[in-house]
C-alpha cells in the first residue's frame, strides 16, 4: 500500500523533486498561518474596541508596507539569497505573532500593539511574497513550471479554505492558541525553506540607485507580454470584486444568513482548488494566450450570473465557476511573467506584480462598495462583470502578441509568439 507521499509522487512526478515539495509544504504552512492570523486579529481587535474603524485600520496597516517597500523588496530579492530572505521574513512574522500570543494570554494586548504587529507582519510579507515567487522558477525546469504553478496554487487554495475555519474554531477555544499555532507554523515553514538545497544563480548586488530600484518597472514596460499579463490581472480583479458584497447578498437577496455566506465565500476557493488539481494533471499545452483571455471573460460572465441570481444554488455555482476561471488565468499569467523574466530581474518584477495584486484586491473591494452605494448592489456587480469582459476584449487587441502565445514550454521570446 502506497503512503500518501508516495501516492502524491505517483500522481504528480514533479513532487519527486524534493526542493519543490519542501517549497509547497512551506507555502501551505505559511498560508494557513496568514489565514488564521487574519481571523484572530480581526476578532481580537473588535473585542477590544467594538469599532469597525479599527478593523479597517488592521487591513490598512498590513497594506501600507506593501506599497512603501515594493521597490526596496524587489531589489533585495534580486541581490541576496531568496531562501534567506524568506526565512528571515517568516522568523520575523513568527516573533511578532508570538508577542500577540503572550499579550493575549497575559491580557496586556492593546489596539496599538495589534496595529504595530499587523504593520510588522505586513512588512515581512512585502519581502516574502516576491522572494517566494522568484524562487519557484529556480526549483523546477521550464517545461514543468506551469504544472508547478498549478500545484502551488492548489496548496494555497487548500489553506484558504481550511485556514479561516480552523482559525475561527480555535479562537472560540482560546485566542492565545490561534496566535501560538500561527507563530509555530511560520517557524516550521522557515525550517522547510532552510532544507531546500538547490544550485541558484549567483546574485549580482547592484548599488541601490533610483535606476536599479525602478529596473523592474522599466523591464515590464519593455515586454508587452509581461505588461499585458500584469495589467490584465490588475483591472480584472479591480472590477470583479463581487465577493466584497457577499454579506449584502447573503442577508438581503438570498436570505441565507451567515452560515450560507460562509459557504458562498468558500465556493471560489473550492472552484480554484479543483481547477488547480485538474491543470496539474493536464497542463495547458497550446493556445495559452487565447485561453487566458477566455478564462477572464468566463470570470466576467460568472460575475454577471451571480449579480442577477436570486437562487442560492445558482449563486453558489456562479462563484465556483468564477474561482475556477480565475485560477486558469492565474496559472497562465504567473507562468508567462516568470518565464519571460530573466532570473536577475525576477525579484523586482515579482515585487511589482505582488503590489498590483494586493492593490487591485484592496481597491476592488473599495470599488465594489463605492459603486454599490452609488448605483445599488446588483447594478454594481453587473457593472463589474461587464467591465471585466470589456477589459479582456480591449486587452486582446492592445496586446495582440499576448493573445497569440501558443505554449508555456520554452523560455524566452521568439518570432512565432511561443515562449
Amino acid at each position: 500500500m502506497l503512503t500518501p507521499s508516495a501516492e502524491l509522487s505517483s500522481s504528480f512526478p514533479i513532487m519527486r523533486n524534493k526542493a519543490f515539495k519542501l517549497f509547497c509544504y512551506a507555502r501551505v504552512f505559511t498560508a494557513l498561518a496568514y489565514q488564521m492570523l487574519t481571523i484572530a486579529i480581526g476578532w481580537q481587535m473588535y473585542a477590544l474596541t467594538g469599532s469597525t474603524f479599527y478593523l479597517g485600520l488592521v487591513g490598512l496597516m498590513q497594506f501600507l508596507p506593501m506599497i512603501a517597500l515594493t521597490l526596496i523588496a524587489g531589489h533585495a530579492v534580486d541581490s541576496y539569497d531568496r531562501r534567506l530572505i524568506i526565512r528571515m521574513c517568516q522568523f520575523t512574522a513568527s516573533a511578532g505573532i508570538l508577542i500577540l500570543a503572550v499579550g493575549s494570554y497575559t491580557n496586556w494586548l492593546s489596539k496599538e500593539n495589534i496595529l504595530l504587529i499587523a504593520f510588522l507582519v505586513g512588512a515581512a510579507r512585502a519581502f516574502e511574497g516576491p522572494a517566494m515567487q522568484a524562487l519557484l522558477p529556480s526549483l523546477v525546469d521550464a517545461p514543468a513550471f506551469p504544472q508547478a504553478v498549478a500545484l502551488a496554487s492548489s496548496s494555497l487554495q487548500t489553506a484558504t479554505i481550511i485556514g479561516p475555519a480552523l482559525g475561527g474554531l480555535l479562537y472560540a477555544h482560546s485566542p492565545t492558541l490561534v496566535f501560538s499555532l500561527a507563530s509555530l507554523l511560520f517557524l516550521i515553514s522557515s525550517l522547510l525553506i532552510s532544507l531546500i538545497q538547490v544550485d541558484l544563480a549567483p546574485q549580482t548586488r547592484e548599488p541601490v540607485t533610483l535606476k536599479s530600484l525602478c529596473a523592474g518597472i522599466t523591464f515590464i514596460r519593455s515586454k508587452p507580454a509581461v505588461l499585458g499579463a500584469i495589467s490584465l490581472d490588475l483591472f480584472a480583479v479591480l472590477l470583479g470584486g463581487a465577493t466584497a458584497l457577499l454579506p449584502v447578498y447573503a442577508r438581503e437577496i438570498l436570505a441565507i444568513g451567515p452560515a450560507g455566506m460562509g459557504i458562498l465565500r468558500a465556493a471560489p476557493a473550492a472552484g480554484a482548488l479543483l481547477m488547480s488539481v485538474f491543470l496539474a494533471h493536464h497542463p495547458l499545452r497550446k493556445r495559452v494566450g487565447r485561453t487566458m483571455f477566455m478564462a477572464v471573460i468566463v470570470f466576467g460572465l460568472a460575475t454577471i450570473v451571480f449579480a442577477v441570481s436570486t437562487s442560492f444554488i445558482l449563486s453558489l455555482a456562479a462563484l465556483f465557476v468564477l474561482g475556477a476561471a480565475d485560477l486558469i488565468s492565474v496559472v497562465i499569467r504567473s507562468s508567462l511573467v516568470q518565464l519571460q523574466t530573466p532570473d536577475e530581474m525576477r525579484g523586482r518584477v515579482s515585487a511589482i506584480n505582488s503590489m498590483f495584486i494586493g492593490t487591485s484586491n484592496q481597491l476592488g473591494e473599495f470599488e465594489s462598495g463605492l459603486t454599490a452605494a452609488w448605483f445599488g448592489v446588483v447594478p454594481s456587480v453587473l457593472l463589474g462583470g461587464t467591465g471585466t469582459i470589456l477589459v479582456a476584449v480591449i486587452w486582446m487587441r492592445a496586446f495582440a502578441a499576448l493573445a497569440r502565445i501558443e505554449t508555456l514550454q520554452n523560455e524566452g521570446d521568439n518570432p512565432s509568439g511561443n515562449i
